[in-house]
């Protein structure tokens, strides 16, 4: 692998050509994928590859003019620097944030590849022509401003913020969500009826600890196994099915970590179970919150729902166990 110290004039004009290349077809992919979803910012992205066409062609006609037709296999991935990413742009259904911020990265990384390259060439038309191409390319930040204010205009970019916002919640917040709720409230039963039945933390830590596991791992395979995202849009099954079962287990852990109060200590029953409670009671205000910011649920009716159904468990916990 080369470091940019060692490129010749050939190898840099070669190296910059399949870079313009690539950065087309990742941007026509972002269009592609984003058409559907947010029209107006996948013209944004077909524009954006139009003008690595106009680098393309330029640094063509350079090349050839000096070095004939036949390009050097060489590309940017052989060359030290430059930054290793995974290719989102295979990735479907990615999210607005990911697609600008892949962009941001690649206009930054070429304008320091031209510049440094240009300060090396000792082609006065080399580098005449990459230190063009070094300010196109942090104009590159600029361009899609004005871009994204000639394809965006407010009402459509409410209508893109609306429908960012859907799909976040419905990739993110409903199966974490969901899984938070199934954590803090499925977890209640099992969790308070071992600690009225044994009054030994130790006991109902491993009680808690095998139930909120438990239930993560279940919650995680039937919710990545419920669709696989391509019609609901809901994204990854495999990573909606991790949130879910991430957040079940917290929920779960939560209040069952205040009984690895230590057996020994005077009153250690009850102190972890105060603090348990509390725990639980906090829980469930939030999963209330969650409900009514994100799934358009009034607060008075999430809060009826939530905490009075997570009562209502723990209550049977703790009447089962004590009996």
């Amino acid at each position: 692998m080369k470091s940019l110290e060692q490129l010749t004039e050939r190898e840099i004009l070669s190296v910059a050509i399949s870079s313009e290349e690539d950065d087309n077809r990742v941007y026509m992919a972002f269009a592609e994928d984003l058409k559907e979803r947010y029209p107006a910012t996948a013209k944004l992205f077909t524009d954006m590859a139009q003008v690595e066409v106009y680098h393309h062609d330029a640094l063509l006609k350079l090349y050839e003019e000096k070095f004939g037709k036949q390009l050097l296999p060489i590309r940017a991935s052989d060359i030290k620097g430059f930054i290793k990413r995974p290719p989102i742009w295979l990735t479907r259904n990615l999210p607005l944030s990911k697609v600008r911020m892949e962009a941001e990265i690649r206009e930054a990384e070429t304008a320091a590849f031209y510049t440094k390259c240009a300060q090396r060439a000792t082609d006065d038309k080399v580098r005449q022509l990459l230190r063009e191409l070094a300010v196109a390319e942090r104009g590159h930040e600029q361009l899609a401003i004005e871009l994204e204010t000639q394809a965006l205009p407010p009402d459509v970019r409410e209508k893109e913020d609306k429908a960012r916002t859907r799909m976040f919640v419905l990739q993110y917040v409903q199966p974490g969500l969901a899984g938070l709720m199934d954590g803090s409230v499925s977890t209640l039963g099992p969790l308070f009826a071992a600690a009225f039945a044994t009054h030994s933390n130790w006991q109902t830590f491993l009680v808690g600890l095998a139930a909120s596991l438990g239930a993560g791992i279940s919650m995680a395979f039937a919710e990545a196994l419920s669709d696989d995202g391509s019609i609901t849009g809901r994204g990854s099954p495999v990573l909606r099915g991790a949130v879910t079962g991430l957040m079940t287990t917290l929920g779960g852990l939560g209040h069952t970590l205040p009984y690895l109060v230590p057996d020994s200590l005077h009153n250690a029953f009850w102190i972890a179970t105060g603090i348990a409670g509390t725990v639980v009671f906090i829980e469930l205000w939030v999963i209330a919150w969650v409900r009514a910011r994100y799934m358009d649920t009034p607060f008075l009716k999430a809060v009826f729902q939530i905490v009075l159904g997570g009562l209502i468990v723990l209550a049977t916990g703790i009447l089962i166990g004590a009996s």
